[in-house]
């Protein structure tokens, strides 16, 4: 005689197991529609990236290519001036805004009172890490160019690209904490460990490698920005580079650098598209394969990085 509950549970059973089937089935057939769009990104940058390199090699394995300055003969134009206007750009952009932003997410993290208030900085703060670039340029020209009248320079270029990477090192910044297990804070405590000495001696340390790959990756992001470089008036032409910030004499630094004017790299290879001939698409071709070398280095700095400071941390 069949016993019904018997039965009930068997079907219950064959229930189960199809739904788990399904799910996997599903989850089976996600994963290779992601796999099949990720290979289209990378294959297709792949292309890019190639095509890049083919187009721009002779200049990519030229040593004059490098220390050299823009000219309008396309033989002897050189990408030195751009390249010392990125370093001093991004020196500026760094000072400016990472410090800030870490002790801004620290603090909004850690200190911050959880009320309305810190809730609309953190959405204002996400927000602003969307904004598109180009309005960073126009605020910038009206901020720094014309009401702080610091003028088309290198320290206006460094600002606006810090305004631009800020949200961006805040959100990195708060995640990389919000990852510290609460155990870990909570065992300082029972120590008798301050508030400084939890976040500083603690917080920090685990997270530093998070933080580290945050600045790293906002930084990549900003040394390949035009449009709010275009917006507050680098030169697209410039056979000169700024004064050095180091001297031989007391006090060994010199400030005048930062009112200078500059170009870019990005500026540079736009200013090599726009002439019409041959020969400065190739220079053109090689300042990009350079974009996305440095671009590319610097985030697999921070991977690296991040994990090796997590293979090191003993939690």
């Amino acid at each position: 005689m069949n016993n019904p509950s018997a039965n009930h549970i068997n079907k219950n059973l064959d229930e189960v197991r199809a739904m788990i089937h399904r799910h996997k089935l599903n989850d089976y057939i996600f994963s290779i529609i992601g796999l099949l769009c990720l290979m289209v990104g990378l294959v297709t940058l792949l292309t890019l990236f190639i095509d890049l390199i083919i187009q721009g090699y002779p200049k990519l394995l030229s040593l004059s290519f490098y220390t050299d300055f823009p000219s309008r003969r396309a033989a002897s134009a050189g990408l030195l001036s751009a390249l010392v206007g990125s370093s001093l750009v991004m020196l500026v952009t760094f000072i400016s805004a990472v410090p800030v932003g870490v002790m801004a997410a620290i603090y909004l993290e850690e200190y911050a009172p959880k009320n309305w208030f810190s809730d609309l900085i953190e959405i204002n703060v996400s927000n602003l890490a969307a904004v598109p670039s180009i309005i960073y340029g126009l605020l910038a020209l009206g901020l720094f160019v014309y009401i702080l009248d610091l003028g088309q320079s290198i320290v206006t270029a460094g600002l606006t690209l810090g305004l631009l990477i800020l949200p961006v090192v805040i959100v990195a910044t708060r995640e990389s904490i919000r990852s510290i297990p609460i155990a870990i804070r909570e065992a300082a405590y029972a120590v008798g460990a301050t508030k400084w000495q939890v976040v500083y001696d603690h917080v920090i340390k685990y997270s530093f490698g998070g933080i580290l790959t945050g600045v790293i990756i906002g930084m990549a992001r900003a040394i390949g920005e035009t449009a709010p470089i275009i917006t507050i008036g680098a030169l697209t032409f410039i056979a000169f580079l700024p004064p050095s910030p180091v001297t031989t004499s007391a006090p060994f630094l010199n400030f005048e650098w930062l009112s200078s004017g500059f170009t870019v790299l990005p500026i540079q290879m736009f200013s090599w598209l726009s002439r019409p001939s041959e020969a400065f698409h190739v220079n053109a071709a090689a300042a990009g394969v350079i974009i996305i070398l440095v671009t590319l280095i610097m985030n697999g700095f921070a991977i690296r990085m991040r994990y090796k400071m997590r293979k090191n941390i003993k939690w």
